[in-house]
């Protein structure tokens, strides 16, 4: 159990570093080649961000354990709403100025009944899949028009700012892209190797590990970028930077293991995990909305997501351990 461990530990650091390198050396390649800051911000950056939990539950998937994969993408959102969002409002209250993020909210909201609707039979088939990665295909192509045609996007400023203030060599770039996208799968596989061994060991299922280890160490990056963004007083990024990678997670992380390898999902995962993704989507829509002003998520209510977070962490033990 020692060695699994150790590689759990060893999986998520290496991937945290590597999905940094991936991004930066993107991103730098991207602006060298003339690409507009404002899709590198959108598409480079928010894919980057959500290559951990993608690579993690494509190797997981194709290896013949779709439980990591689909736990992985819906632990992911928990945490991110629940943990990342929770600790992020403790620390300094994310203010919510941006139209967008209400528009992202509802269409997370609809995704989680889609998720409901496809788990319903207990499945997640191919078709699915490709449902899925259908509409994050159509939703990608409608947020990168409204971006170009708005020209507003916040997140695509501050890496031109960035690439302008330390230019980096094209080759280094390069260098940093190759890197960190081989360090990502070879990562994933230690981490998928040592989450395997440790639920065989402890005799759960994948899912839960998918859904608690996996899922915190794949959305370590959203909490740095969340973190580093609230203490600049950016919080339309700190929080459309959790919305984007949800949205990520519901349909292309889900559906890129769908397509890979059909998904046989126990009754728990529907009455369990998605009821609570759900909750939380509409709960911080509560929050974020601003029925009587602008949209806030404040102390207090970061301490209520952070309570939610414990509660469900503690249900799982008690459910798997009791």
């Amino acid at each position: 159990m020692l060695i699994p461990l150790l590689a759990v530990i060893a999986g998520l650091i290496v991937l945290v570093w590597s999905a940094d390198q991936f991004v930066d050396g993107a991103a730098g390649t991207a602006g060298h080649f003339g690409m507009p800051p404002l899709l590198i911000g959108m598409v480079i950056v928010g894919f980057g961000t959500s290559a951990p939990e993608m690579v993690v539950s494509a190797l997981a998937a194709s290896q013949g354990n779709p439980g990591i994969a689909l736990g992985n993408a819906y632990g992911s959102n928990i945490t991110n709403i629940a943990l990342i969002l929770g600790l992020t409002a403790l620390i300094s209250p994310i203010a919510v100025h941006s139209q967008v993020l209400r528009k992202e909210l509802p269409i997370l909201i609809a995704l989680a009944g889609l998720a409901a609707y496809q788990l319903w039979d207990g499945h997640v088939s191919r078709t699915d899949a490709w449902i899925l990665l259908g509409l994050f295909a159509c939703l990608m192509g409608w947020t990168i028009r409204q971006g170009l045609r708005n020209k507003t996007d916040v997140l695509g400023s501050e890496v031109a700012e960035e690439l302008a203030a330390h230019p980096v060599a094209l080759s280094k770039s390069v260098w940093q892209l190759i890197l960190g996208l081989v360090l990502l799968v070879a990562s994933s596989r230690l981490l998928v190797w040592g989450a395997v061994e440790i639920a065989q060991g402890l005799g759960v299922s994948d899912i839960v590990i998918g859904l608690t280890i996996i899922a915190i160490g794949t959305s370590l990056p959203e909490l740095a970028s969340s973190l580093a963004a609230t203490r600049k007083g950016e919080h339309d990024i700190a929080l459309g930077n959790v919305l984007g990678s949800n949205i990520f997670n519901t349909l292309a992380v889900v559906g890129i293991a769908g397509a890979i390898h059909p998904m046989s999902v126990g009754p728990e995962v529907l009455s369990r995990d998605l009821l609570v993704m759900t909750a939380l989507t509409l709960l911080l829509f509560v929050f974020c909305y601003g029925f009587r002003g602008p949209g806030r998520i404040n102390r207090l209510e970061g301490l209520v997501l952070l309570s939610c977070y414990i509660g469900y962490m503690v249900y799982l033990g008690t459910t798997v351990f009791g």
